[in-house]
């Protein structure tokens, strides 16, 4: 039989025998310690064993034959052939297959171990650690050799795996072995000497010195990997990023990018984490000349890698910073700015474009703002102003490839695009029903400031002059706009679902800078609309088969409006991209923003089908269209090939609108996709966009998908209509060997805008990647770029990125 012994309840209870004296003879004494989620008090041990025995303070218990002992005691557990416990010190030393778990998960495996007073590995023989993210340590012998310093002698370190599925070992894929391996607490890193890198087993780089931070640590101050690259501008470059920790709040990355044939380029982030919020503050600095493509003798023949004009300071700025203070109240701001339009192009800066703030500037658009937010559970404010820097090519040299005649890109003017100060959005609904509905109250305001003249379709065709438009003033409008939507649900005994609604409208204009030979300077424009509909629903769901449903909802809206005034001199800011989808059919207002609406009597139908069946697997299809009593001339705008010629890219202008049709699949929980079309009454697809995404296997993946727009019938160097695919995926071929392919292609012009073809080496721990790339987009203002890249991401050491 075992003998099972519980300190605090049998032998060991002794332990506490002196703080329970001194509770009675003190009437003031704190209460005893609670027990633990293992049931133990802090000064508790409990120990399982073939046998045991106490003499004085110290505890000694053995295991018979491969039998190990088990002790319990300060929330770790301690596993060995043999154990002594000394209760007065809190020493323990183990024996025989040891095994010792500590409070936070660290896994310590010995052929002999002592623990000092801390529970801390005073001495080990045979040591092997395993962290609580895998990685794993081991050396011949490793001694405590202060508080915060443990030596290990003939030591390996890897992040990775070290036993396969079965339990049985393995060789790690990469791993550190050194003479001397030394964790030092204060500076949270672990140090080597004689430092040899292995990959597979493969000593493959050596170095008398290294050190990485303690892999429990979430930042330490280091170099992060290497980001190495190839351009045929820069040449080959090498970013170095370098993470300084100021504290647990705020660090610095230092990343200097050396390039074999341009000047050297310096990106810098900081970060800082305050109690109500963090700001975020990147920039970089190069003096250098411009480089890429160019034609130096004019003859149409661009040369490859020029440098041309002078040496000048380059530099970018982005910023970001978001405070959420107590109460209902939250501020935040971007600021965004770059010398140089093509900057992010040539040194390949990652991420500049991104959605930091409450407005975004869209791709190749940088945006600063200022705003500032409230918000409780039944009301909405916001307040903003913000300025637009454009990177994107100017369209009306689509024709010569964006290039002005010297050869030069030729990039969008800024001083067509707006000030905006400020733009405010408020939204209110009281808590209480309003004659049984809900009553939402929505108010906006904006002030938009130009500096040059915009045509369509900013400008509706009527008041667009004909001739040249050079010099001529930015139009400026400020817009109020209030609304008010009362609706109400209701559910008849036959399940069919009505909501009729009530929705009142107005909006003020003043307009200023309007074309001069229209003989208006500031004219203050006021419009309104009433309306009043019903939603109405019917849901049916049908058992199709054992676990499968069939839902089908048929759906319809009647409203009717007064009709609306879309005076010819409002300008079309807020409305000019309308997305005709599932949701926006059965909209008051489909067109997005104030600046666009409709009126008159409408009728939108429409059904959604839903099979669903094996527990999350699904199919659905929905199809809808609008009638109007009359068509909008209003909604068309000026060809860009042709600006006497009028086309629709809403679908709305006709009498009735277009098809749409929109589904979504995931037969598998492998395979999952959707779609979505316009198509006009012609049976002509307007736009649809498909994605497939796949998974077979553990890791091979794929995504496809295919997007088109057709809304502009006339060809021509300004078209806008576009058709692309896009595909990515890997496929694992042998192992953790496998090839991973990228591309977009552009069938509206016939080229492969953006591709990737590469080698893939990943595992548990580490991923390599290197391959083939090549980037022939319009914007790239370098030209056609191609060459190898390389991207490897080790666990515990981080990646080519941060």
């Amino acid at each position: 039989m075992r003998l099972r012994l519980l300190a605090g309840a049998a032998a060991f209870a002794l332990a506490s025998l002196p703080g329970i004296a001194e509770a009675q003879d003190s009437p003031a004494a704190t209460a005893p310690a609670l027990a633990g989620p293992d049931g133990l008090t802090p000064d508790a041990v409990y120990i399982e064993a073939d046998s045991a025995a106490r003499d004085g303070d110290v505890i000694t218990a053995e295991g018979a034959g491969a039998d190990r002992v088990l002790a319990r005691f300060r929330a770790s557990t301690l596993r060995a052939g043999s154990i002594s416990y000394d209760l007065g010190l809190g020493v323990a030393t183990a024996d025989r297959q040891v095994e010792f778990v500590d409070p936070e998960g660290n896994v310590v495996f010995a052929s002999h171990l002592e623990l000092d007073s801390d529970l801390r590995a005073g001495v080990a023989v045979d040591f092997a650690t395993r962290f609580r993210n895998g990685a794993s340590l081991m050396a011949a012998t490793a001694v405590r050799r202060s508080e915060n310093v443990n030596e290990l002698n003939y030591a390996l370190f890897t992040p990775c795996p070290i036993c396969d599925a079965d339990g049985e070992p393995k060789e790690p894929t990469i791993a550190i072995q050194a003479e001397k391996v030394v964790q030092d607490e204060d500076l949270r890193a672990i140090l080597y000497r004689n430092a040899v890198f292995r990959v597979g087993g493969v000593p493959v780089f050596y170095l008398p010195f290294f050190a990485h931070p303690d892999p429990t640590v979430e930042r330490a101050s280091g170099f992060l990997v290497p980001i190495p690259s190839y351009d045929e501008g820069r040449g080959v470059s090498l970013e170095i990023p370098y993470l300084r920790v100021v504290s647990p709040s705020e660090d610095w990355l230092i990343s200097p990018q050396l390039n074999t044939d341009v000047a050297p380029f310096l990106n810098l982030q900081w970060r800082r984490r305050f109690a109500d919020g963090t700001i975020v503050a990147r920039g970089g600095y190069t003096y250098e000349r411009n480089f890429g493509d160019f034609d130096l003798d004019g003859d149409g023949d661009f040369e490859s890698n020029v440098k041309f004009g002078d040496r000048t300071s380059r530099s970018y700025f982005l910023a970001h910073g978001r405070f959420d203070p107590e109460g209902p109240w939250r501020w935040g701001f971007t600021a965004e700015q770059t010398s140089d339009k093509t900057l992010f192009d040539r040194y390949d800066i990652r991420d500049p474009y991104q959605d930091n703030g409450l407005y975004y500037g869209d791709q190749r658009r940088l945006i600063s703002q200022l705003y500032l937010e409230r918000q409780t559970e039944r009301s909405y404010v916001s307040v903003a102003a913000f300025s637009i820097q454009s990177l994107r090519l100017d369209p009306a040299f689509a024709g010569t490839d964006f290039r002005d005649p010297q050869g030069f890109k030729v990039f969008e003017n800024e001083g067509r695009l707006p000030l905006v100060a400020p733009l405010i959005d408020a939204r209110w609904e009281p808590a209480a029903p309003i004659f049984g509905g809900r009553l939402r109250l929505r108010g906006s305001a904006v002030s938009l400031y130009r500096n040059d003249y915009v045509g369509g379709p900013v400008l509706r065709p009527e008041v667009i002059p004909t001739g040249s438009t050079l010099g001529l003033p930015g139009v400026d409008s400020r817009r109020v706009s209030g609304q008010a939507e009362w609706r109400r649900p209701l559910i008849s005994p036959g399940g069919v679902r009505w909501e009729p609604f009530v929705d009142a409208r107005v909006d003020l204009y003043s307009v200023g800078d309007l074309p001069p030979m229209m003989g208006l300077r500031e004219e203050a424009i006021g419009r309104g609309r009433a309306t009043a509909g019903l939603d109405v629903s019917y849901p049916l769901v049908r058992r199709v088969g054992p676990g499968a449903d069939l839902i089908l909802e048929p759906m319809a809206q009647l409203s009717v409006s007064t009709t609306t005034d879309l005076d010819p001199r409002i300008p079309i800011e807020d409305s000019q991209t309308l997305e005709l989808d599932e949701s926006s059919l059965f909209r008051i207002d489909r067109f997005p923003g104030h600046d666009l609406l409709e009126g008159g009597l409408r009728f939108t139908a429409g059904a959604r089908a839903t099979l669903r069946w094996d527990e999350g697997r699904q199919a659905s299809l929905f199809v809808g269209r609008s009638i109007r009593d009359a068509e909008e001339p209003g909604f068309l705008v000026p060809l860009p090939d042709a600006p006497t010629q009028l086309y629709d890219p809403s679908g709305l202008a006709s009498d009735t609108s277009d098809w749409v049709v929109q589904g979504d699949f995931s037969p598998s929980d492998r395979i999952r996709g959707w779609g979505h079309a316009t198509i006009d009454s012609a049976g002509e697809i307007r736009r649809a966009e498909i994605a497939v995404d796949g998974r077979w296997g553990r890791r091979n993946l794929a995504t496809v998908s295919y997007i088109v727009d057709r809304s502009n019938p006339l060809a021509g160097p300004l078209n806008r209509n576009y058709e692309f695919v896009q595909l990515s995926g890997q496929q694992f071929v042998y192992g953790n060997w496998g090839v991973a392919v990228s591309g977009i292609a552009d069938l509206e012009r016939d080229i492969v805008t953006r591709s990737e073809v590469g080698l893939l080496f990943d595992d548990d721990c580490f991923r390599f990647e290197i391959g083939y790339r090549r980037d022939n987009t319009r914007v790239r203002p370098t030209g056609p770029s191609e060459g190898v890249y390389v991207r490897l991401n080790l666990a515990t050491f981080g990646g080519t990125g941060y």
